[in-house]
């Protein structure tokens, strides 16, 4: 294969299972070329990830600390200041992140005050040389548009799981509600940071489901985290069964083949992985993950954990970029 390889929109599920349900060493050595002609093998970007406003929050999503229908432990906090904001977002930096990631507990961005605090929280953080991402529930094309001009480089909202099985996680917004708001982000000229969750009972099929529908969206996301449930007391997927260890590898290698260009990123639930595991994620085309103690509301590894990790592996941070197109070789 070389640089020409052609990037497909236009994935049938059957095409997928072949790939998804291939002898997982094929998979992943498959992946693992692929991703060395559009990547930097041994380079992997760190992100950063800060709850802005915790809890509260009016959906139903049944891996969720977060939902006021669900009795966690999880205490809501308003809005944080926004010089609480830039503190964490100049730590991130100065512990190697390059992309910070801001999380709401909202349904949906309402036109209020809250919303104009966000906007100038993006403006701030992205002048401190940072790709700033979002995540603030479904927004509507205008939303997006002032997210972009104040300086918001991507936007998060992920579809979860396949469309025939979301409706068992969440009840209270559909699944074209995710589309439409997915819609509204690519036209407001945001890159799409967009991907799902396993664990969630789901199938085979249902992540083969949610992986055909993001390879055929036009772009690819530039951006797709492969997130393992970290199940939460209180959340109705407490007692999820557990995922066979090896399907986290088999969902980053078809994600690497079926989207050569996109970041990767191994989400939460990396403390329930070993390292040897995401040793072999980061093989299989894996290139970023979320550093710091804590996603939102869920534990993950300690940075000097992960900075060990690295040097074990041979892995370098990736330097700070703002536009995803200097990722891919030329």
């Amino acid at each position: 294969m070389s640089n020409n390889t052609a990037i497909r929109n236009n994935w049938t599920k059957q095409e997928v299972a072949e790939i998804y349900q291939s002898p997982l060493l094929d998979l992943v050595y498959q992946a693992a070329t692929l991703h060395r002609e559009f990547h930097k093998a041994n380079e992997v970007q760190v992100c950063t990830l800060l709850s802005i406003k915790t809890g509260g929050c009016a959906e139903d999503c049944g891996y969720c600390s977060q939902s006021v229908k669900h009795q966690t432990e999880v205490k809501v906090h308003p809005l944080l200041d926004h010089g609480q904001v830039m503190e964490a977002a100049t730590n991130a930096k100065h512990s190697g992140a390059t992309r910070f990631c801001m999380g709401a507990a909202w349904r949906e961005v309402r036109d209020n005050r809250d919303f104009d605090r966000v906007l100038e929280m993006v403006k701030d953080v992205s002048a401190l040389g940072l790709e700033v991402c979002c995540t603030l529930g479904m927004l509507t094309a205008e939303q997006a548009g002032k997210l972009k001009a104040a300086g918001l480089y991507a936007y998060n909202h992920n579809l979860d799981t396949g469309e025939d099985f979301y409706k068992e996680v969440i009840t209270t917004r559909t699944y074209q509600d995710r589309l439409n708001t997915l819609k509204a982000v690519r036209e407001a000229g945001l890159t799409v940071c967009c991907g799902g969750i396993i664990g969630l009972g789901e199938s085979s099929e249902d992540r083969i489901d949610l992986l055909t529908t993001l390879a055929n969206f036009d772009p690819h996301p530039e951006s797709v985290p492969i997130n393992l449930l970290v199940k939460i007391k209180g959340t109705p997927l407490e007692y999820a069964p557990d995922v066979p260890g090896f399907e986290m590898l088999r969902m980053v290698a078809t994600a690497r083949i079926l989207m050569p260009k996109s970041m990767v990123r191994l989400s939460a639930g990396r403390l329930e992985m070993s390292e040897e595991m995401q040793a072999f994620c980061f093989l299989a085309g894996a290139n970023s993950i979320f550093g710091g103690d804590k996603l939102l509301t869920t534990p993950n590894p300690a940075v000097n954990q992960d900075q060990l990790l690295f040097k074990s592996l041979g892995l370098e941070a990736r330097k700070p970029y703002t536009d995803e197109s200097c990722q891919v070789r030329s």
